[in-house]
């Protein structure tokens, strides 16, 4: 069974919806480098406050946040410039979806 993969894929709000394994708020950033060193992708920033992670992403020259809600259990990617971002966006869910 796949670790990550696709919950929703909301196009037209930049924002890519993923299945992640349980996690909290300590067991944020472990989860988050896994998933992001199997896409290849890098953090530029890291920031989080009393409940969520918010990371700056660079996947191949396309920035994006991945943020991470550990009270919902909830990880997402959302696009700094949609219209900018949608080849990347439609690249990884395709890829969350086959799961990995």
């Amino acid at each position: 069974m796949a670790d990550f993969g696709l919950r929703e894929y909301i196009e037209q709000e930049g924002k890519l919806l993923i299945i992640t394994p349980s996690f909290d708020f300590d067991s944020f950033d472990s989860l988050a480098v896994s998933m992001l060193g199997q896409l290849s992708a890098t953090v530029v920033e890291k920031q989080w406050d009393a409940d969520i992670h918010t990371w700056l992403v660079d996947f191949e020259g396309c920035r994006m946040l991945l943020k991470g809600e550990h009270y919902s259990e909830s990880m997402w990617f959302e696009a700094l410039d949609i219209s900018a971002s949608k080849e990347e966006f439609g690249f990884l869910a395709g890829l969350f979806r086959r799961g990995f």
